[in-house]
């Protein structure tokens, strides 16, 4: 039985709601609920009475998950034990990133890594396709957007806002749009996503969201091509605030329509099973987190 899908179980019953289980083990729910359906498959009997607003335990789970509790407290002192003669920063980290992402933002990240760390090599794979972790070599990748595999594991690195953005020259020259039909009349800079082109932006405004429909000639599959695009005035970009916050605090492009709120898209690093994280992964989680997020406000302060 797997000990992870216990945790789920333990962390469930603790907090009597799967959702806030998923949460504080950062996966998704429909992973959490996974491991307690194959737990309860296991065993041949339901740990938790479940109805539309509540969970509890059942009279089998009452019974069960004390000695649940012992066996997970046992394991967990014999793998501190272990773990405490071998916690070294070392080995292979074979990460796959997004394109621009890994080019303009994380390989200085990257390498302050491997100097604090000597003992430690890096396999680094840059694409935008779909992830497969075995085609591409990697047993671990940065994306946009939670796992949708629910026997992935994955840590959420942060929420990044995403922004209208424009330069002054375009600016200058075409006018600032006051709102969303305005924008509708704009040169439209667009980023292909599995050979799809992104040209239709959700803006939300008072709680009503408008779905606005630009025009544009120019599309690329590669963010980097956006970015430049956008900073020789050539239209209007949809930028993640990671992406964007340098040039934002530059003043090479500003943000536009802040009174309008677009969607955020969650950072995850993504893992194929739980026995892949070990401690290097969690020491680039860590800076992950801590570089992303002061991106993200940096982007806040100068939009």
């Amino acid at each position: 039985m797997n000990t992870q899908d216990l945790i789920v179980v333990m962390k469930t019953a603790q907090l009597g709601n799967i959702s806030a289980a998923a949460a504080q083990l950062d996966m998704q729910v429909a992973t959490a609920s996974a491991a307690i359906k194959r737990v309860e498959k296991q065993l041949g009997f339901q740990l938790f009475v479940r109805s539309t607003r509540s969970l509890r335990l059942s009279k089998q789970g009452e019974t069960y998950l004390p000695i649940c509790e012992q066996a997970l407290a046992l394991l967990d002192n014999g793998k501190k034990q272990v773990l405490d003669n071998d916690n070294e920063i070392d080995g292979e980290l074979r990460l796959t990133a997004p394109s621009d992402f890994g080019r303009n933002i994380l390989l200085p990240w990257l390498d302050e890594l491997l100097d604090e760390y000597p003992k430690l090599a890096l396999k680094l794979i840059l694409n935008d396709h779909n992830l497969d972790f075995y085609r591409d070599g990697v047993d671990i990748a940065l994306r946009y957007g939670a796992p949708e595999d629910s026997s992935f594991y994955g840590f959420k690195i942060c929420d990044v806002p995403l922004l209208l953005c424009a330069s002054t020259e375009y600016l200058e020259k075409q006018g600032t749009p006051k709102d969303h039909e305005e924008l509708s009349e704009h040169q439209g800079l667009f980023f292909l996503i599995r050979g799809s082109k992104f040209d239709t932006w959700k803006l939300t405004k008072n709680e009503q969201t408008y779905k606005v429909v630009l025009k544009g000639r120019r599309t690329s599959n590669d963010a980097d091509v956006v970015k430049r695009w956008c900073a020789q005035g050539a239209g209007i970009s949809l930028r993640s605030a990671i992406d964007v916050a340098d040039q934002l605090e530059q003043g090479v492009v500003q943000s536009i329509l802040n009174d309008y709120r677009v969607e955020c898209k969650p950072l995850w690093l993504i893992c194929p099973s739980k026995q892949m994280i070990n401690p290097s992964v969690r020491v680039l989680r860590d800076k992950l987190r801590m570089y992303c997020q002061a991106l993200v406000e940096k982007a806040e302060r100068y939009k």
